[in-house]
């Protein structure tokens, strides 16, 4: 009797249906705008009932938004109406997480009309999160990415608005952050009164402090809107605020300050940047150099950048191709080659494009030397000619009667990574043509043989035969083979 009671096996409990509040609560009734038709809304409701995971909260309905509704081609764009029904559910509270969410991705879709209904919810149902008598401080991030959208927008109605309404949600004063993004959104609509007004009640009603990034704001739009007092009457009051320039503050003046003609006091502003120790940028010099060039400066213009090498504020990286080109353009190759040497040597490389500029302002003036010098040097920084100017560079050196020197040139680029054509070859065995080198021709119509650069045995015996002809007091042959 004990075997059959034990060998009894006792009938399991079916097991319970998982709760869920989503069929006991009221389901959201279709927007009165919603594009679908009732049959796609009820395929919506059963996605619903499908995918969200009981019970009924912030963190469920956070996760049905970002995970399921959001990546949906049909109903992603139902996920404020399914928010603003969830709030209408006596036993569910928002919390800034699905707030945020929610902003932001409105923003992102460009839904203006339901972000701003979804700030009159925030300031009608703030977040609980904060139990004590403080709001949630999540509040104005909220806010922030929402003025921001509105900002970026031209919706300045609706930006200022939503800045007020923050205001009065939030504890202390509001970020100043929070208040560029409006005065910037003014300014480049060109409402530079509307964006001083609200600056000032910035500073006087809502007690923030402008930092240098509302400045620079303010200075950038009166600069460009041709109201240079105005700008250096704000830069004036920076420095009564405690607010220190930084060098978009002076790129801003100085840019501004040859706009009017002013370039003696632009200059000075450059010099007082360094004597307060803001350190020059690449963009500092390149208004520099345009500014001085275009009032016809270009010597002056190079006189300052030795002047900042000399003191080693000139910026890592300025290229100044483009003062090398002027000077070259306007016959002034020799101070070019200066300025390139004085601020290589103050240890500024300069770029490739300066160097090929260099070189081509040089070949015009027949100065070979110089130009082998200067080609060796970018040799030994690593810098290639491309092999079209390197070959000239190569045929100068031979019509001097110094093939071997441009033969030693030709190895020395190979090795710092040259790719060299069939014209290089030709070139230097032309020169030893002329030269009267004929074994050291020979090697290299040898070397042109291997790399492929001769066609036939044809072209092969024609360039052995010019070379087994020469003499070193016979006359070149260079139109005969070049061809």
């Amino acid at each position: 009797m004990a075997m059959k009671k034990l060998l009894k096996v006792k009938p399991l409990p079916k097991p319970k249906p998982p709760s869920s509040e989503i069929p006991n609560l009221p389901l959201p009734s279709p927007p009165p705008d919603t594009p679908l038709s009732p049959a796609q809304y009820a395929r919506f409701l059963d996605f619903l009932k499908a995918h969200w995971a009981p019970p009924l909260g912030p963190d469920t309905l956070l996760h049905f938004l970002k995970s399921k509704l959001h990546h949906h081609p049909s109903f992603s764009h139902l996920d404020f109406h399914l928010f603003t029904w969830a709030s209408s559910v006596d036993s569910f509270r928002h919390t800034h997480s699905t707030f945020y969410w929610m902003a932001r991705t409105l923003a992102a879709t460009h839904r203006f009309p339901q972000l701003r209904a979804l700030l009159h919810l925030l300031a009608a149902h703030p977040c609980p999160c904060s139990p004590s008598i403080f709001s949630c401080p999540q509040t104005e991030p909220i806010f922030h990415t929402a003025i921001h959208a509105f900002s970026k927008a031209s919706k300045l109605d609706d930006a200022v608005s939503a800045f007020h309404s923050m205001r009065k949600l939030i504890d202390g004063k509001p970020n100043v952050a929070v208040c560029n993004i409006i005065i910037h959104a003014f300014v480049k609509r060109g409402s530079h009164d509307t964006a001083l007004a609200f600056y000032r009640q910035m500073v006087a009603a809502c007690r923030v402090k402008p930092d240098v990034f509302t400045f620079n704001i303010l200075i950038s739009g009166y600069c460009r809107n041709s109201q240079f007092g105005l700008a250096l009457e704000m830069f004036n009051e920076m420095g009564k605020t405690g607010c220190y320039p930084n060098v978009v503050t002076f790129n801003t003046l100085i840019k501004g300050m040859f706009g009017e003609g002013r370039v003696e006091e632009a200059i000075g502003m450059a010099r007082e940047m360094v004597q307060l120790g803001c350190g020059l940028s690449s963009v500092t010099c390149e208004i520099l150099v345009q500014g001085l060039c275009k009032e016809g400066r270009v010597l002056q213009a190079g006189e300052l950048l030795l002047e900042f090498s000399e003191k080693g504020v000139l910026p890592e990286g300025f290229d100044y191709f483009a003062l090398v080109e002027v000077l070259c353009g306007e016959g002034n190759v020799v101070r070019a080659l200066e300025l390139l040497y004085g601020l290589w040597n103050g240890g500024r490389v300069p770029s490739l494009v300066a160097c090929i500029v260099m070189v081509d302002g040089l070949r015009g003036l027949g100065r070979t030397e110089e130009v082998q010098r200067l080609v060796e040097r970018m040799l030994e920084e690593g810098m290639v000619l491309d092999v079209v100017t390197f070959n000239c560079v190569l045929r100068d050196i031979c019509d001097a009667r110094t093939t071997d020197e441009a033969n030693k040139l030709r190895l020395l680029a190979l090795s710092k990574g040259l790719e060299p054509d069939g014209m290089t070859y030709r070139i230097l065995v032309m020169g030893y043509m002329g030269d009267g080198g004929r074994e050291k021709g020979e090697l290299l119509v040898n070397e042109m043989l291997d790399r492929g650069f001769i066609p036939d045995l044809a072209s092969y015996n024609k360039l052995m035969s010019g070379l087994s002809n020469c003499q070193h007091s016979t006359c070149r042959q260079v139109n005969k083979f070049d061809r």
